[in-house]
């Protein structure tokens, strides 16, 4: 069998002849489900009026799926804040981020993606950040106090490699793979990934959590918003990660009654719900999903 070994995240992949490193990692990206341009037939966005191009005088735009983790981050955020903005829907599943309508607001392909007139910015972190300082939203979430904010800096470095990889794994290969694409996937391997998340939460307790009433301090932060919305995604698969975390779970509830209830359920009704969702018909789409998501198979 041709390729190389990369590593990626601590775990040896399969790299195939002719895909360089970065390619590799640009493929396991769970904001973009590891999907390839070109790999979905060729769907237009127009006649989706969630979707559909607009010009420089529409405002503050924000391209979510509130399927993705940081898509609803950045939600709760704007709507928590009173920010305006006209939502965008990209369908991931439906390979909506790889149109080349979508590819004209952001050539990265990938949600969140925020549109201000004619300045666009992608990547949840910079979104938030941006929002947060262009509205003057109050200073608990991103604090203007060096410490405090190197704090939820660190978090937010932090979160990328750890939390993010092993919470989107326990929910696609715990339910999204057998349910929605039909392909099993070993106990063992889904063993070994809760037994990751496992330790990640408990990391996230010991370093982040500690004593204190929000990840970074007395107040509640875009650290927070950012770690919760991660681990509704196991949440969503039936994991019960909260049940025997007592302190975790205390944490969840002041962030849930921090944002407020009502925009906390909505913001994550579509997640989950996806436990709901029928099996996937369509073959070929299957097929392309089953190959670009192999890298969440590990």
């Amino acid at each position: 069998m041709g390729g190389k070994t990369a590593i990626w995240l601590g775990y040896r992949i399969r790299r195939p002849e002719g895909l360089d490193a970065a390619a590799l990692v640009c493929r396991c990206s769970c904001f973009q489900l590891g999907l390839q341009g070109g790999q979905f037939p060729k769907v237009s966005l127009r006649g989706l009026s969630s979707a559909a191009p607009t010009t420089s005088t529409m405002g503050l735009e924000l391209y979510l799926d509130l399927m993705s983790q940081p898509c609803r981050a950045v939600y709760i955020f704007a709507k928590k804040n009173n920010i305006p903005f006209q939502l965008r829907t990209i369908e991931l599943l439906k390979g909506q981020h790889y149109t080349d309508d979508f590819a004209q607001v952001n050539p990265l392909r990938k949600v969140p993606a925020l549109k201000d007139g004619d300045f666009v910015l992608a990547e949840s972190v910079a979104i938030l950040l941006y929002l947060s300082r262009k509205y003057k939203a109050p200073d608990h979430w991103y604090p203007q106090d060096l410490q405090a904010r190197a704090r939820v800096d660190e978090y937010l470095s932090w979160q990328h490699t750890a939390l993010r990889s092993c919470c989107t794994r326990a929910m696609w290969q715990k339910m999204m793979f057998p349910k929605f694409l039909g392909q099993p996937v070993p106990p063992e391997m889904l063993a070994s990934t809760l037994a990751e998340l496992d330790r990640c939460l408990q990391m996230l307790e010991d370093k982040f959590l500690r004593d204190q009433a929000f990840l970074t301090g007395s107040h509640i932060s875009v650290a927070d918003l950012m770690a919760i919305t991660e681990l509704m995604h196991p949440v969503s698969a039936g994991c019960k990660i909260f049940e025997s975390r007592p302190k975790l779970d205390a944490w969840r509830q002041r962030v849930e009654a921090a944002v407020g209830e009502n925009l906390f359920q909505e913001a994550h009704a579509v997640v989950l719900k996806a436990k709901d969702m029928p099996p996937l018909m369509d073959p070929d789409l299957k097929e392309k999903l089953k190959l670009s998501l192999q890298c969440l198979l590990y």
